[in-house]
């Protein structure tokens, strides 16, 4: 081609991004399973499809994670999100109690809910009848669906990832899930895999079937734990 010829010129695109490399032993199909978090959330030691229950129990206080099928998930969650939960936890173990419904766990809550999957709601609710004995295993890890679990959006969680949460918790025979959003100021409260109603913060969360009787409105909830705009300074 000549570079002479005015009324003719050639502009090469930049050459597109390298998606970054997935971790050895990931296929596209595992990722989609996992609902495509980053991958700066799945761990690489042990390598995915070899993790197991006792990689989740032994990272749990440093670096929680989730497992679904051999892959560990990082599961992050800030101050503020950690807060958002520790008050719901409160005020639902609080109704709880005075009523004798059952009992609440928290943000290291892990439940099995099938073989190689293990989840940890950020609260979790479990009536009476679903606790054998009316008394937790004794087992750190045990095969028990809560009633109601919660989940609170942190930065890096993706809409897959969620709604494969979402068919997770059902499956296990977990009766609601509510995923709240804080940064939209929002909860999707889930009675069904495929049966969501957005709340906002005028709206009023019912908690029936797993909670029944408990409300709490949505601002409330989000206004009990205040936030900052600004950095904290040491």
């Amino acid at each position: 081609m000549s570079s002479g010829n005015p009324a003719f010129s050639l502009t090469l695109a930049p050459p597109a991004p390298h998606p970054p490399p997935a971790p050895l032993g990931l296929s596209s199909a595992l990722l989609a399973r996992l609902g495509e978090p980053p991958l700066a959330r799945i761990l690489t030691s042990p390598a995915p499809g070899e993790g197991s229950e006792a990689d989740v129990l032994a990272l749990l206080r440093r670096r929680p994670c989730e497992l679904v099928a051999g892959v560990l998930i990082e599961k992050p969650m800030g101050l503020y999100e950690s807060a958002l939960a520790s008050h719901l936890g409160r005020r639902i173990g609080n109704f709880a109690e005075e009523r004798n419904l059952g009992m609440v766990t928290g943000e290291a809550g892990t439940v099995r809910l099938a073989p190689g999957l293990v989840r940890i709601p950020d609260v979790s609710f479990f009536a009476w009848d679903r606790l054998p004995g009316r008394a937790f295993p004794a087992e750190p890890i045990s095969s028990l669906a809560p009633n109601l679990a919660v989940e609170v959006l942190s930065e890096s969680n993706t809409a897959a990832e969620m709604a494969v949460k979402v068919r997770d918790y059902f499956g296990a025979g977990v009766e609601a899930v509510w995923i709240l959003d804080p940064e939209a100021r929002t909860v999707d409260v889930y009675t069904g895999p495929d049966t969501v109603r957005r709340c906002g913060e005028q709206d009023v969360l019912e908690g029936e079937p797993a909670v029944p009787g408990f409300r709490l409105r949505v601002g409330e909830w989000l206004d009990a734990v205040p936030r900052s705009s600004r950095p904290a300074t040491i």
